[in-house]
């Protein structure tokens, strides 16, 4: 069996210095993340103090809410002209969020589906300003896929959440991608259109729950609905 033989690599000092901070940043997550994960626990823990019947609420909506969103995706968006006011988005995001956080779990079958629309649509002009190609299904996908980033369970860090569901739904996008693309048509109950809204309905859930939670709180529940809608 022959030797192995190993070089010491020189590393230049300017990638030398950037390897340490990536080491860094992995290894202490940033201020926002921290910050959010102080903030988060209390509102998490009372989104999981919701009734049964406020958390089936909660699921219906969400799903409701997605559908929408995916409707709105892989129809809409692709054909919508390019430039629209994200700032503009935003404002309605918070207005629709101010009229959930007011009124509460009454409004979340109706509020939902539309802060869910108009917050896709400011999130696809990100993606089309940063070159991406919307008439592409996996593009207009992974649109939708952002819904299931925001949220998180238990304890894990935000950016450790962020890579797990971003790698758990990698191959749903692409086959619900693969299945557009070759049939030309959509079909809501298409199992893998199915299974690809069900993972992000799950993670979703949990931030339309949060929300919940904070508007429980009589004093921040306006507020507090413009506020995770405009986020």
């Amino acid at each position: 069996m022959g030797r192995l033989t190993l070089r010491r690599m020189r590393i230049a000092e300017s990638d030398l210095a950037a390897l340490e901070r990536a080491v860094q940043s992995l290894e202490h997550p940033g201020l926002a993340a921290r910050l959010a994960g102080l903030v988060g626990r209390p509102i998490e823990l009372l989104g999981r103090a919701l009734p049964e019947s406020a958390s089936q609420a909660i699921a219906a909506a969400t799903a409701k809410g997605l559908q929408a969103a995916l409707k709105v995706a892989l129809l809409t968006i692709r054909r919508s002209p390019a430039g629209g006011s994200q700032l503009l988005h935003k404002y309605l995001a918070m207005a629709s969020g101010a009229a959930g956080g007011t009124f509460g779990l009454a409004t979340l079958p109706l509020e939902l589906p539309v802060s869910t629309i108009i917050m896709l649509r400011s999130i696809a002009e990100i993606a089309r300003s940063e070159g991406e190609n919307l008439s592409d299904p996996e593009a207009a996908l992974s649109c939708v896929q952002v819904f299931a980033l925001g949220g998180r369970t238990g304890t894990g860090e935000l950016e450790g959440g962020y890579f797990a569901v971003r790698g758990m739904l990698a191959k749903s996008v692409t086959e619900a991608a693969r299945y557009i693309a070759e049939r030309g048509i959509i079909e809501e109950g298409a199992p893998v259109l199915v299974r690809f809204l069900g993972q992000v309905a799950s993670r979703f859930g949990v931030v339309v729950t949060q929300k919940l939670g904070a508007q429980a709180i009589p004093v921040i529940g306006a507020l507090g609905g413009a506020a995770v809608n405009y986020a």
